[in-house]
């Protein structure tokens, strides 16, 4: 089994946990190949391993990635995926782990499931974005896994979003920003500015305005095979345009469109986890005090 690793940061916790599942890998004789600006920054025994590889770019060879970190970590991985359709596994070192599930005192016994197939996987819906003129920093990632966002740069003016469904005008938002939220994101930056949780397998999108100053303006849940489109305009000649944890800067004359993408991420999940499981745990009653 070919498999690649990728992690953000090395702190102790991380470090502890890359460690172990390098260990774990190692055992079951997989081909392990670790994200090259990860690997020169490590400070670990597993450089010594000669054996192990790195890698820049994946393609369709590859099994599985096993992310090392948060759910932030894993918006980062899906670059590396793209449509090649890898499944993906999150090991949470951080908070919240609604896409990084396994947690830091189960990865030995969950890592050993995954490599037998005792795992199922959760298709994910992912946002893609054109703009007009195009922007050359959207070459190649113009996809997202949680939202795609405008918001006000350099101001403290709100701007106001002209945003049209399937070429049907349907308000200007006058607020900080909008975000357009996959199902996999309502539990994101969505949530936090008031919009309603959706499970992964809806085929809905949702539009959040960011802290809009009509009185009216509330989240819209749509079906995810509308086409968006988003004019900004405001005292600033410029807006920031975020896709997940990527940023541009666009000029007020730029069209955003906006549309489901032609592909999914797979998520893998063991076989006793499921979304409202993790809802319940890390939501409604904070994080699990079982783990």
């Amino acid at each position: 089994m070919k498999v690649a690793v990728y992690s953000l940061y090395y702190p102790e916790k991380t470090s502890e946990c890359f460690d172990e599942l390098i260990g774990v890998l190692q055992k079951n004789k997989v081909d392990i190949h670790i994200e090259a600006k990860f690997y020169e920054q490590l400070v670990s025994e597993v450089k010594k391993t000669k054996t192990i590889q790195t890698f820049s770019e994946l393609d369709e060879s590859f099994d599985l990635l096993i992310s090392v970190g948060g759910d932030g970590t894993i918006l980062r991985a899906i670059t590396f995926v793209r449509d090649f359709s890898i499944p993906i596994v999150g090991i949470n070192t951080g908070r919240l782990g609604f896409l990084a599930t396994i947690q830091t005192n189960k990865i030995e016994t969950a890592i050993e499931h995954i490599l037998h197939g005792h795992y199922k996987i959760s298709e994910r819906t992912l946002l893609r974005v054109e703009t007009y003129p195009k922007n050359d920093a959207l070459a190649e990632t113009n996809f997202a896994l949680n939202e795609i966002a405008v918001s006000r740069k350099n101001t403290t003016s709100m701007i106001t979003v002209e945003t049209h469904l399937n070429d049907e005008y349907l308000t200007s938002y006058w607020a900080d920003g909008l975000i357009a939220s996959t199902p996999t994101g309502s539990t994101g930056y969505s949530l936090s500015c008031g919009g309603p949780v959706i499970t992964p397998d809806a085929n809905s999108f949702v539009l959040t305005p960011i802290a809009p100053h009509n009185l009216n303006a509330r989240p819209l849940v749509i079906p995810d095979d509308t086409t968006i489109q988003l004019r900004v305009d405001g005292r600033e000649n410029q807006y920031l345009m975020s896709l997940d944890s990527r940023i541009v800067t666009l000029s007020n004359a730029t069209v955003i469109t906006i549309k489901k993408a032609n592909f999914k991420i797979k998520m893998v999940e063991l076989l006793n986890e499921s979304f409202i499981d993790t809802l319940r745990q890390k939501m409604l009653w904070g994080e699990d005090k079982r783990n």
